[in-house]
This record gives structure tokens, sequence and C-alpha cells, in this order.
């Protein structure tokens, strides 16, 4: 097991408290969680107006859009910052958290699925994400790239000599303007189901595992087993 970093541990009987998820990592959590909410929001206003401000109906439309392009690019920014990241975080931070390499974390991952299924009654707990977590969100980081991509191809419409009109122009020779905007509308809504997911799970895997990961969103530590500890040192 690689380590970046030495671990952090304070012994709380009968576990201990380890700091798993760095700020870094804490940061771009919470940043593309706001982004996503923005970019939801002002989203479904420019597809569908509902408000008007004073004697200028454009007025809200040109503030939505301007909110919501410089909101985009945070979000770009955030997801280029966890990429990096996962290069250069700590072992709970790193790529191979999300693809499972090596035969031991793939293993992990059936059992997680057996506890999801009903096929094992005690949740095997992880220091950090479990195998099966990473795998999700393997695919769930897919989906704001390809956000990114449909949104910058929209832009580029606006401004076709840019250099995002450029890079992603082509994708209309392939496929329709109204097909292209369906799936930026569609990707919002598969965003939105997995952060109710999210959230269930969590609270799930906190009740069960007791481990603190709730509240390790916000601080960075969760409470850990001797054993947990003994299969990663």
């Amino acid at each position: 097991m690689r380590y970046t970093e030495p671990i952090e541990v304070e012994s709380v009987k009968p576990k201990w408290t380890v700091r798993v998820w760095q700020l870094p990592v804490r940061i771009v959590h919470w940043t593309i969680f706001f982004c996503v909410v923005i970019l939801s929001v002002t989203g479904f206003y420019i597809g569908t107006p509902f408000l008007t401000v004073g004697s200028d109906p454009q007025f809200a439309m040109g503030t939505a859009k301007a909110i919501h392009s410089v909101t985009a690019w945070v979000m770009i920014a955030a997801v280029i910052a966890r990429l990096i990241w996962a290069f250069t975080g700590n072992q709970w931070a790193r790529w191979d958290q999300f693809i499972a390499v090596d035969k031991e974390r793939r293993e992990q991952g059936r059992e997680v699925l057996k506890y999801y299924l009903f096929l094992r009654k005690e949740y095997p707990g992880t220091i950090g994400h479990n195998a099966l977590a990473g795998a999700a969100y393997t695919a769930v980081y897919l989906m704001p790239l390809a956000q990114i991509f449909t949104g910058l191809a929209l832009k580029g419409l606006d401004s076709p000599e840019s250099l995002y009109a450029y890079f992603t122009g082509w994708i209309f020779n392939w496929l329709a303007l109204p097909t292209v905007r369906f799936l930026h509308h569609l990707i919002m809504w598969l965003t939105w189901g997995f952060v109710v997911h999210h959230i269930y799970s969590a609270t799930l895997v906190d009740i069960e595992a007791k481990d603190g990961v709730i509240s390790s969103i916000f601080g960075g530590r969760k409470q850990v087993t001797k054993k947990q500890m003994e299969d990663h040192l």
C-alpha cells in the first residue's frame, strides 16, 4: 500500500480516529456540491424561464446566464483539481480507490454488494471509500465531464470563434442541437439522483459502521477499528 503522508491517529478506545479526507478533498467535495445546486437552478431557469425583473424580461435571463457561466468555470476548476489530487493525494484519495486494480479490492467490492443485496448481515467496514462506492464515483465523475463538454458546446454557439467552440463544436456533426440540450438537461437530473442516493448510503453506513462518515465530510476524520488499521499497515 502506498502512502504519501503519515497517518494521523488519535486513540479513542475501542476505536481510533484517523484523518482520512484531506482538506483539498473536502473543499473540492463541497465546491462541486454548491456548483451543482447553482448550476441546476440557473440552468433550469435558462431552459424554462419563470421569473422576470422590472420592465426588462431579459435582465433575469442575462443574470442567470452570467451566474451559470461563472459557476461552470468554478466547477471545471474543481473537477480538474480532484483529478490532480487523485494522483497526488493520500492513499484514500488516489485513483486506485476508484478503479479496483487489485484482487483484494475487487473482493471487498463483492462483499459490499452482498451487504446491499441482503446476502451479508454486517457491513464490511473500510477506512476510505469501499470498492463498490469507488466504482460508482468513477461513473459519477464521467457525468460532470459530459456536462462540462455539452455545456461548452452549447456556449460555443454564442461564440463560434472561441477555443471551446473549436474543441467541442464537432459534436453537432453527430448530434442535433436539441439532443445536446437534452443530454445536458438529463445529466442534471441524473446528478441529483446520485446526490439522493449518496446521502442515503452515507447515512446508512454511518448508522451501521458507526465510523463517523457523515462528520468526516466536514472534519475529515473517521473512527476505525484495530482490524481496519492492521489491514492498512
